[in-house]
């Protein structure tokens, strides 16, 4: 598979890779086989990038996939996780969901800080198992996580400290590349004009239908050379579906103008040969700053069907049939929020 460099880095990436969050029982419960299976698929598809998360089932997506890794080697793929949640232990009774089903025995803190940082990242060595991560992802920073004004507090701990142990940690080898992990736009903007961050991973807001990231972020990527991974290509799943009862567009139900658009959509793909979920996983990669597309799922038979529909070869005008349908998404609701 080909691969796209992050920033002015070393780092290479699969142009697409796979993303953790259902492994660690994102909505519905998803057995330890299973999800090996789905790595395995994964593998064997060619995708050699791996991003986790200690929220991600509280540390039960990063145990799985540091288990499956270890074995690999080392050079033969880059792995990343996040920063910014400490998860720390809670009686059995106690345990959240933050819409993850039979996860690890943990509630989560946030600590945007230079120590916070650290902590998280020490705390991802002993749940993975290994001993190095390629690249770190300041997780979930932002207004539509923590509110307007809690996030004046964490975006102030992150510029005044914490950016600095990820720059320290980048500088003395420990990791490749930093940046952000996040579902909106804004705060990605805030940091940039006061930072060099070298990629960002970005979920929702630059796919076929969510084009919020279009008219500010993108350029500005591209004047600072920071390589963009896109996540949530189907907008929770519209996208792969079709406009069908009960689709959902960012973690709510969608509304008769998406439905409407999505249908549209679906129809320009039909005329061309191809289900919509095609040019879903295709489109981001067409834009020069994005490094990679992040495919998540618990399913091996998922991941090998959207692997061979990044295969098929569509025609350029299709795309521009897409573009009077497009749209800036409205604020998040409080379920993104969880994610």
């Amino acid at each position: 598979m080909r691969k796209r460099m992050i920033g002015n880095t070393d780092l290479a990436v699969t142009e697409y890779s796979f993303g953790t969050a259902a492994l660690g029982g994102l909505y519905r419960t998803c057995p330890r086989d299973t999800a090996m299976a789905t790595l395995e698929a994964a593998w064997d598809s060619g995708l050699r990038y791996y991003d986790t998360a200690p929220w991600y089932g509280f540390g039960l997506a990063e145990r799985r996939t540091g288990d499956f890794l270890r074995d690999k080697p080392r050079d033969s793929y880059v792995l990343s996780t996040k920063v910014g949640r400490i998860m720390f232990p809670v009686a059995d009774d106690k345990v959240p969901s933050y819409g993850y089903v039979d996860p690890l025995p943990f509630d989560v803190r946030y600590d945007y800080s230079y120590d916070g940082i650290m902590r998280s990242l020490e705390l991802s060595y002993a749940r993975l198992g290994l001993n190095r991560i390629d690249m770190l992802y300041v997780h979930d920073i932002g207004g539509y996580t923590h509110g307007a004004e809690q996030n004046r507090f964490h975006l102030g701990q992150l510029l005044g400290s914490g950016l600095k142990a990820l720059e320290e940690l980048k500088s003395s080898g420990i990791i490749g590349a930093y940046g952000l992990g996040v579902n909106e736009v804004p705060v990605c903007l805030d940091v940039m004009r006061n930072a060099e961050i070298d990629c960002i991973l970005l979920a929702g807001r630059y796919t076929l239908l969510d084009r919020t990231a279009v008219s500010e972020l993108l350029p500005l990527c591209l004047e600072k050379q920071t390589s963009v991974i896109v996540g949530g290509v189907f907008n929770s799943g519209i996208l792969a579906t079709g406009p069908v009862e009960g689709a959902h567009f960012d973690y709510m139900p969608a509304t008769n103008d998406v439905l409407q658009r999505v249908g549209a959509m679906e129809g320009i793909a039909k005329a061309n040969g191809a289900p919509l979920a095609a040019p879903a996983i295709q489109f981001a990669l067409r834009h020069p700053a994005v490094a990679s597309v992040l495919l998540g799922t618990a399913n091996p038979a998922s991941l090998t069907r959207n692997m061979e529909l990044t295969r098929l070869t569509l025609p350029d005008q299709m795309y521009e049939a897409f573009e009077p349908l497009t749209l800036v998404a409205p604020e998040l609701g409080e379920e993104a929020v969880r994610q």
